[in-house]
């Protein structure tokens, strides 16, 4: 089975997430190499990821999150149970697994 190619929201919202760690950076008054160092990745990881590349992987992106002591706000954005559906179905039973 064949990977799709991303779509166009999948590589905007890359390229926004990229954008906004960068921001986060920049407020911090931190350099890229003071946040690879920090997130254990190469200065060029970094810059990849600033600019949207999809090819960094998850444990890079978490990892500057980190370093730049926003992590716990992408684990709270993806929390089902802080939106209204979550919140409304947390009594019920979810499946084990879903099937596609």
């Amino acid at each position: 089975m064949g990977s799709r190619p991303p779509t166009g929201a999948t590589l905007a919202a890359a390229g926004e997430i990229g954008q906004q760690l960068a921001t986060w950076r920049k407020l911090l008054g931190l350099t890229a190499e003071q946040v690879a160092d920090r997130a254990g990745i190469a200065r060029g990881t970094l810059r990849r990821l600033e600019r949207g590349d999809l090819g960094v992987g998850l444990g890079a992106v978490l990892s500057v999150a980190a370093g730049l002591g926003v992590l716990d706000r992408i684990v709270l954005a993806t929390d089902p149970y802080e939106t209204d559906l979550g919140r409304a179905r947390a009594d019920q039973a979810l499946p084990k697994r879903v099937r596609r």
